[in-house]
């Protein structure tokens, strides 16, 4: 793996719009109480007088329910309370205070000093609150935040949290309240509040796309800047065009074909791009704003049953990443995030599959700087109805918005195993849902493939994503195993729970991968809690399964494969390293498996 230095930006909750230094974490003991009666409106809580009910102390950005909070409570608590005295200065005149929040589960109000300056619904993306009219002297101010997480609401987006008070079958324990990270930040008073980066390497160029936090009164100079360590790849001047500016960044670089080895992104080599942003006015010259980013120059496409990066085949080798850690839940601190894009690399990915969840914006920069792919996928809801269709397509938008300019993620997965939508072979409206997912998904981000709904039940979909957990290799080869899979000829129509495609499927060239397979566990301790797809009894004997369901998966017609899974998740406990992340086989032989050839797998099938 090759890398090229970029701007250090480990550490920043927001590592794609970064202002150096102007910016206060706020992580660390905040009070805390539970509102199971849910009296605190009532009772005036969010004053900055009213310090009784906050008799407990918590950890943020830790869920309560888990070690790393201190509170570690796991009981239905749907009403939350927080409350953190925070020194701020008064913004000067030009200038304006903000509070981000990164993820709060799964609804937030938030007061300072008694006053309402915020609120915001779904557990899996961020906000923010402008504190300038409140924060009008400088001193300690008392922010105080509520929030709401019905753990029985089926229509709420939760992933794989239980809505049972203890984990059962495949679903953890729950991540309620603040569980990404609280940051105060100076801005200007006129502000960039979005950057995407869309690279198009055959036409060599990337789209910036940049939206202020309001429209302005007269246009404003906008100027990007390009590097790649020391070199120059770019430097363009336009004008705003109202709140949300789309122009296009020629780079010449990208139309020397014998360079874009030092140019392009991949896991091979994530070469970032360093991007400056300068928004300045037209008559006197003065700054407004300027910002800190980067981007990856690549490629994403699909065609012949092939999925290309950076128009060349590219066979994926995934793991199945829930993203939880046993003290500390969904949420996890930034030494814990880097150590998993690590410990992927290390034993031979070059992806994974975020499950049911919106990772944290630090991890996606370790995938970016590492050189990972990712498939993002919605946390899914349970029910379907009219609540459920408003909630994730509000959240799974925010989400897109977020996340749009990562190189690493090279998918978007709106469903999973047709969760939330039960019977769209039957229920029109679901298939509608499920399809409009996809639409939404393709008008919000066209440059990356959507697939809206994994694993069966195939309707509109740039890459058909089957799961089937047999645990026999010969199968595996029979099913995928033929030619005619690349052009979307199923043998068998039911791997899975369910059928894989739905009436009226089309394939015009989409790539199948075997995305969830695998499971084996090593048999249990006697009555120790465990889920798994099968079990094998030593070391030799899981390696002898994982090789031969890899060498399966690899000598077939299939554009790639996703294990399931990278880590072993309270008792569902499949995974190639253990909830503490060591690994169940020598790094090394791990690696050895992963990443075998066609050849290999041929050389040394004997069939059964």
């Amino acid at each position: 793996m090759t890398t090229t230095t970029h701007l250090d930006v480990a550490g920043h909750p927001r590592p794609q719009l970064v202002r150096d230094p102007d910016w206060l974490d706020l992580s660390g003991s905040w009070q805390f109480a539970h509102d199971d009666a849910d009296r605190g409106r009532a009772g005036r809580w969010m004053d900055p007088d009213v310090t009784a009910p906050f008799t407990r102390t918590i950890t943020v950005p830790y869920p309560p329910e888990s070690k790393a909070s201190g509170v570690g409570d796991t009981d239905f608590h749907p009403v939350l309370w927080y409350r953190r005295t925070v020194p701020m200065i008064a913004p000067p005149r030009g200038r304006r205070l903000l509070l981000h929040f990164g993820a709060v589960d799964h609804r937030a109000e938030v007061w300072v000093d008694g006053r309402p300056v915020g609120r915001h619904e779904g557990g899996h993306t961020g906000f923010s609150c402008d504190l300038t009219d409140v924060v009008d002297r400088d001193g300690d101010h008392v922010v105080v935040v509520r929030t709401e997480d019905q753990p029985q609401d089926a229509t709420q987006p939760r992933g794989k949290q239980d809505w049972h008070r203890d984990p059962h079958v495949i679903w953890y324990h729950r991540t309620s309240g603040i569980w990404q990270p609280v940051w105060l930040e100076d801005v200007p008073d006129h502000h960039v509040t979005r950057l995407h980066w869309t690279p198009d390497v055959a036409a060599a160029r990337v789209r910036c796309r940049l939206r202020l936090d309001r429209w302005p009164q007269h246009p404003l100079h906008l100027t990007v800047r390009l590097t790649l360590g020391d070199r120059v790849l770019a430097e363009q001047r336009t004008l705003t065009e109202g709140q949300e500016t789309d122009f296009d960044v020629s780079i010449p670089a990208l139309r020397n074909g014998q360079d874009l080895d030092a140019l392009l992104w991949s896991p091979e080599h994530p070469h970032l791009v360093d991007a400056t942003v300068v928004l300045s006015d037209p008559d006197s010259g003065e700054t407004v704003d300027h910002v800190s980013s980067y981007l990856g120059l690549r490629d994403i496409g699909w065609d012949d049953g092939v999925f290309l990066l950076n128009h060349k085949p590219y066979f994926l080798r995934f793991a199945l990443q829930q993203g939880y850690w046993p003290n500390s839940h969904l949420a996890a601190g930034e030494e814990d995030l880097r150590r998993d894009a690590e410990l992927a690399k290390e034993i031979g990915l070059n992806g994974l599959r975020i499950h049911q969840k919106i990772e944290d914006p630090r991890f996606l920069h370790w995938a970016d700087r590492i050189g990972l792919l990712l498939w993002e996928e919605m946390p899914s809801a349970y029910a379907f109805g009219t609540r459920t269709v408003e909630r994730v397509v509000a959240e799974w938008t925010e989400a897109i918005a977020r996340d749009l300019s990562h190189p690493s993620i090279v998918a978007w997965i709106p469903l999973n195993e047709s969760w939330s939508v039960p019977n769209p072979a039957t229920v029109p409206e679901q298939r509608h849902f499920m399809d409009a997912l996809y639409h939404l998904t393709k008008s919000l981000d066209p440059s990356r493939p959507a697939v809206s709904n994994d694993g069966w039940e195939v309707s509109a979909a740039d890459i058909w994503g089957v799961h089937d957990y047999t645990q026999h290799a010969r199968v595996l080869r029979e099913r995928y195993g033929h030619t005619g899979l690349r052009r979307g000829e199923i043998v068998e129509q039911w791997p899975g729970a369910k059928r894989f495609t739905l009436d009226g499927a089309r394939h015009t060239g989409q790539p199948v991968v075997l995305s969830e397979f695998g499971g084996a566990t090593f048999e249990p301790a006697d009555g120790a809690e465990w889920f798994g797809y099968d079990t094998v009894a030593t070391e030799a004997d899981f390696a002898e399964r994982l090789r031969s369901l890899v060498d399966a998966a690899v000598d077939s017609g299939l554009a790639g494969f996703c294990y399931t899974q990278l880590t072993d998740t309270e008792q569902e406990t499949n995974g190639l390293l253990t909830a503490e992340r060591r690994p169940k086989l020598p790094p090394a032989e791990l690696r050895a498996i992963l990443t075998r050839t066609r050849a290999q797998a041929r050389s040394e099938y004997a069939p059964e």
